[in-house]
């Protein structure tokens, strides 16, 4: 099992009781904050102790952590600050920092820009899963029906789907071309980039990079696209310079392979549609509660 070096808690969320009443430490806080990030599941079962001064650092207590499933267990202790602020486990020169009352995955969701990429779902869903994809990646084909079909049945008015191109070109030589057909269409028209999407998959098997671009445009003339504004975006790699940088920032997100989702910030590779779904329901679990 994998456990957190360091949570800070931050004090409005754990600290705002009088003096008397319940600690500023709150075991329910903690335990759910863990579940998210080490994707503890229900058999896994938490007890957390109540503090204790510590003998070893000075204005801090000791909580001890018990872990246990199937049958296995496993004792940790975390060193509590006095206005359980700070919660430490570990060796305290090799610690991750954590606010509790924002997304574990902060870090990343910095790093994802989602302005001006295809997306179906509501722009204000509290889940959003950007895919770094490949149209030539055998395993992206395999997964975009839970995408596409499964998500909108299950969570329509709760989920919005980002693709980012991150083609394969060592491995995949036509990848990089749909790439850049897929956001000429996008810009000549959003939603018929969806199409594309499913019709390039469909399809995967019979496209070669010489057959790629005028089985692209016959697709196109079918569905209503600009042949003649399509084939010169396709011509002159218009877009290029927007799948580079579609590269470039999965790279710095430790992007290797496709697909590769973040489901509110958290990386995961390819997942069949039961792990997906209880991905979603831990975050729409976490999110804030209204008052």
């Amino acid at each position: 099992m994998r456990f957190l070096k360091v949570l800070f808690l931050c004090a409005t969320a754990l600290a705002q009781t009088p003096r008397g009443a319940k600690g500023a430490f709150d075991k329910a806080t903690l335990e759910a904050y863990v579940r998210r990030i080490e994707l503890f599941r229900g058999d896994v079962q938490i007890a957390i102790d109540d503090p204790v001064p510590s003998k070893y650092l000075p204005g801090f207590s000791e909580v001890g952590v018990h872990l246990s499933s199937g049958g296995s267990s496993k004792d940790e202790v975390y060193y509590v600050s006095q206005d359980g602020q700070t919660v430490i486990q570990g060796d305290p020169g090799n610690i991750t920092v954590f606010n509790i009352n924002k997304n574990p995955f902060q870090a990343n969701l910095d790093k994802l820009f989602t302005d001006g990429q295809p997306s179906f779902g509501p722009a204000n869903a509290p889940v959003t899963i950007v895919e770094f994809g490949d149209l030539q990646c055998p395993s992206c084909k395999a997964e975009a029906p839970a995408l596409r079909q499964l998500l909108p049945q299950f969570y329509a008015d709760k989920v919005r789907v980002v693709f980012k191109d991150f083609p394969l070109e060592s491995i995949h030589p036509w990848a990089r071309a749909a790439s850049v057909a897929g956001r000429c269409i996008f810009h000549q028209n959003a939603q018929t980039f969806w199409k594309f999407y499913d019709w390039m998959y469909d399809t995967q098997e019979q496209i070669t990079p010489d057959t790629l671009n005028a089985k692209v445009l016959e697709w196109a003339g079918k569905n209503g696209l600009d042949n003649v504004q399509l084939g010169r975006c396709i011509e002159t790699k218009a877009t290029d310079a927007e799948v580079a940088k579609n590269i470039a920032e999965g790279r710095a997100l430790g992007v290797h392979g496709t697909p590769r989702l973040f489901i509110n910030g958290r990386g995961i590779g390819g997942v069949d549609f039961e792990v997906l779904k209880e991905l979603i329901e831990i975050e729409l679990n976490s999110q804030p509660k209204p008052r």
